[in-house]
């Protein structure tokens, strides 16, 4: 049974890797793409923005609509849409086109997503749960690590085509080890539709979901125009924009095996102290940016509290929401992504306006609006936190 959850946790993480690079890959290639279509690089960060925003919309819905499917079934329909999304966006010669075939896959990312963490905390033991879901967060950290700075090295390389044809290679891999190993799950039982909703009623659930919000939306709203960043403020050439985008990937792995270890022992104080660490990250940053050395150091300190607080956004969710999980994980996916696209958005605005260096104020105003969310939650809530350790 041990060996069979461990295969069981893998596939996941392969799953999750694979719907990532796309979401995530376009991220490392903003620069080619928006010289490929003739539009500005702000433009361009819709790909990220629009995406995010649509998986926003559809975290809540999406998964309880498919919540009485066998989930085999329902993740191979996700990857395959991906697969198919992929494809579209491969031969795509207009923007349009191509912003569309990524918003029709981002209706269905949810579902996986929220699956994912569903079953892998289910495999193990309730106090071991954000060890067994911070593996599958590791996927989005690989993504990370191979997806973008793969991307980009592609595009910089060969062609802005040979990078979306590798989104739909990863794609097309997944879904066959999901359909070859991974076992036929039908559901056995559900919560009824207003069960699940009705943990919206509760103030513990919108503090924590504002906090998922401002946090995504400082690491996001910065790493979104990282590329740019690099090139731009830096310097750099694009191998060397590449590496760098590996190392803040291998970073945020790093990340998530930190995170699993402190939320298993403690949970308040790894988050109440986040706002306070990442913030201090960002201002080095700001100050260091344009040295080349620096700027790796820097890289890979925020890589590491970007993967951790990944794993903070979706315990800090649902840990409020114990009795529903499934919905409860559906909204932490919409979180993110609202936090993703107004972090995106935030910070293409402020690039035009002042600057491709200025984007870090994206991430400190987030940082410290993140701060209130948390307090409020920490200190009027405290009894409900311990009863869901």
């Amino acid at each position: 049974m041990v060996k069979r959850n461990k295969l069981l946790i893998l596939i996941l993480t392969v799953g999750v890797f694979g719907i990532i690079n796309t979401e995530m890959g376009v991220i490392g290639i903003l620069p080619d793409i928006a010289e490929h279509f003739h539009i500005s690089v702000s433009k361009a960060g819709w790909l990220v923005s629009a995406f995010a925003l649509t998986v926003a919309l559809c975290g809540p819905t999406m998964p309880l609509l498919f919540s009485k499917i066998n989930r085999k079934a329902v993740m191979l329909l996700v990857l395959g849409i991906f697969l198919v999304g992929n494809i579209v966006s491969l031969f795509a010669t207009n923007f349009t086109v191509a912003l569309i075939a990524r918003v029709i896959p981002a209706i269905f990312h949810p579902i996986y997503f929220s699956a994912a963490f569903t079953i892998a905390a289910n495999t193990v033991k309730k106090e071991e749960a954000p060890k067994a879901v911070a593996k599958v967060l590791m996927g989005v950290s690989a993504g990370m690590v191979l997806g973008v700075p793969i991307a980009s090295f592609l595009a910089s390389s060969a062609s802005l085509q040979t990078a979306m044809l590798f989104f739909a290679i990863v794609n097309a891999l997944t879904f066959m080890a999901t359909l070859l190993y991974f076992p036929s799950m039908p559901v056995k039982e559900s919560l009824s539709y207003g069960a699940q909703v009705s943990v919206l009623r509760k103030k513990i659930t919108w503090l924590s979901i504002g906090t998922v919000v401002l946090i995504n939306s400082a690491i996001f709203g910065v790493y979104s125009y990282l590329a740019e960043y690099l090139k731009t403020v830096t310097k750099l050439s694009p191998t060397i924009v590449s590496l760098i985008l590996v190392v803040f990937g291998v970073a945020n792995i790093i990340g998530n095996i930190v995170a699993g270890k402190l939320l298993t022992k403690d949970v308040i104080k790894p988050v109440a102290a986040y706002p306070f660490l990442l913030g201090i990250v960002y201002i080095i940053l700001f100050l260091t940016g344009q040295f080349t050395v620096p700027m790796v150091i820097i890289t890979l300190v925020w890589g590491i509290f970007a993967g951790i607080g990944n794993n903070i956004n979706q315990y800090w969710i649902t840990s409020a929401a114990p009795e529903a999980p499934d919905f409860a994980n559906g909204l932490f996916v919409t979180s993110a992504n609202i936090g993703t696209t107004v972090g995106t958005a935030a910070g293409g605005v402020f690039i035009s306006q002042l600057g491709t260096q200025y984007v870090i104020l994206v991430g400190i105003l987030s940082l410290i609006l993140s701060l209130i969310t948390i307090f409020l939650r920490v200190y009027r809530f405290a009894p409900v936190q311990k009863l869901s350790k």
